[in-house]
């Protein structure tokens, strides 16, 4: 496989009984992309990520580079209020430093509104938020600490579940733009399922639009063109369009 290739899915195949979820899909994914998957409710999205993860049976080819280290981020989950975990004590589960710790959730944005203060005044809100249990964490601060859990490992490709579901729209915005960030300084390749095809033009190199199977794949600019959206959201097409992705 070519050196800057890290993923080639070959005439992917995936059913559960009869019921055909995805049909022969064929992409690959080049070091420092970031590809976006899009595409209806039920198109197959979560579910190619569970396979390229090797969570469930398929047939076709799923080829990833050897000794890439891969994070996965879910969907977003409910945590329980009553849960007696803090998020320091589930960070730290990956057996990593307090400084490493610390300096992750810094980089993730923990206390990024309060960006421009000095820095052991940085500290002192992120340690706020790592002793406060899981289920009391904003679903920000909640998804910024499961990205912070993620890179812990380092990892070489970051898969995400839709990163800003049960986000408001401003907290939405500001986790896209900390993975720009992430994605700059890290050489991090990634893969993400979004419904918000505004942050696809914004953040994506590559779309992947599937709907059972592929409908487009390419450059966002090109590849979203009105007969793709039409396929993929039917007569909902014009509610998804973007007026300004010419850039």
């Amino acid at each position: 496989m070519n050196d800057n290739i890290l993923l080639k899915v070959e005439n992917l195949d995936i059913k559960f009984n009869s019921d055909e979820v995805i049909k022969n899909l064929n992409f690959s994914v080049n070091q420092g992309d970031v590809l976006a998957v899009v595409g209806p409710n039920g198109a197959g999205k979560s579910v190619l990520f569970r396979a390229l993860l090797g969570l469930i049976p398929y047939s076709g080819k799923i080829k990833w580079n050897e000794n890439l280290k891969i994070s996965y981020i879910p969907q977003k989950f409910a945590i329980d209020r009553e849960l007696p975990l803090s998020a320091e004590e589930f960070l730290s589960f990956k057996k990593k430093s307090q400084k490493e710790i610390i300096d992750v959730l810094v980089s993730v944005g923990v206390g990024a509104e309060h960006r421009n203060e000095p820095a052991h005044q940085l500290r002192h809100i992120t340690d706020h938020v790592l002793k406060q249990r899981l289920g009391w964490l904003s679903g920000g601060q909640l998804q910024r600490v499961l990205i912070a859990w993620a890179l812990l490992d380092n990892p070489d490709v970051l898969l995400f579940d839709e990163p800003t579901s049960g986000i408001d729209v401003g907290g939405e915005e500001t986790i896209y733009s900390m993975l720009k960030k992430l994605h700059s300084e890290r050489k991090l390749t990634m893969l993400l399922i979004s419904h918000d095809l505004n942050i696809v033009y914004r953040y994506a190199n590559n779309v992947l639009c599937l709907n059972k199977e592929m409908i487009c794949y390419g450059s966002p600019a090109t590849a979203l063109d009105s007969s793709a959206l039409v396929k993929l959201y039917g007569d909902e097409a014009g509610f998804y369009k973007h007026e300004d992705h010419h850039h």
